[in-house]
């Protein structure tokens, strides 16, 4: 059955999720991860971009920060697609929350990331699908349903050291806490004041949502420490 999108309009904010095909791994390794952070820069753009990486990219096997230093092309101003508000990147799938900059830009942004699927099967001399299916979109009504997004989309690599967390609850606050403050593929670290990929997203909007960036933190951290009801996200989970 074909997936059903909300009809996407400028201005508004959709969260995006894209799954690999039978729970495929989509990032292998961690090259993977930043090839894909590079193409959600470069390919945010309305016209037509090379596909020649442009990254550099210090300390990948070491700690935190890993500083993905993305060189800005200063021939013209980019014309945005999308403003990226959050991402965060999982083995085998990834959520972004995008507030739309131009008519179609959702769509067209998501068809250009499209290409990081030839760049996998040609790097692993596979063929086939990677994505299941086209990129699934849930409309953003409102700021609770935005802080909401924001907690499930920043807690998603708790699963990556609790499998069962989101049916059985969170066992060890302290270390889910303290694992994600060390998770390098998502924009959370940003949020909460530890430079990882500043230049992918637009900070200030969800910063003003929360009120500042100690709310951005809080709000996750209350979250797992008081294991509120998974229930709590219905309707902005896509699983």
């Amino acid at each position: 059955m074909p997936i059903k999108r909300p009809q996407l309009v400028n201005d508004e904010i959709y969260h995006v999720v894209m799954r690999g095909v039978d729970g495929r791994i989509i990032f292998p390794e961690e090259t993977d991860y930043l090839h894909f952070l590079h193409d959600l820069y470069e390919f945010n753009d309305e016209d037509i971009v090379s596909r020649e990486f442009r990254y550099n990219v210090k300390n990948l096997s070491g700690t935190l920060p890993v500083e993905l230093s993305l060189v800005k092309r200063d021939i013209k101003k980019r014309k945005l697609l999308v403003e990226i508000l959050s991402f965060c990147l999982m083995p085998n799938h990834f959520h972004l929350l995008l507030r739309q900059s131009k008519d179609n830009g959702i769509s067209n942004f998501m068809r250009k990331l499209g290409g990081y699927a030839t760049y996998i099967n040609k790097k692993y001399k596979r063929q086939g699908h990677l994505y299941q299916g086209r990129f699934r979109a849930v409309y953003i009504e409102n700021d609770d349903q935005l802080k909401n997004v924001f907690v499930n989309m920043h807690t998603n690599p708790l699963s990556l050291i609790e499998p069962n967390w989101k049916e059985e609850g969170i066992k060890e606050s302290e270390k889910a806490i303290k694992f994600l403050e060390k998770y390098k593929w998502s924009s959370y670290l940003d949020y909460i004041g530890i430079k990882n990929y500043p230049s992918l997203i637009n900070k200030d909007f969800l910063i003003d949502v929360f009120t500042n960036r100690e709310n951005c933190y809080n709000y996750v951290k209350d979250w797992i420490l008081y294991k509120k009801d998974i229930k709590q996200l219905i309707g902005v989970v896509l699983e």
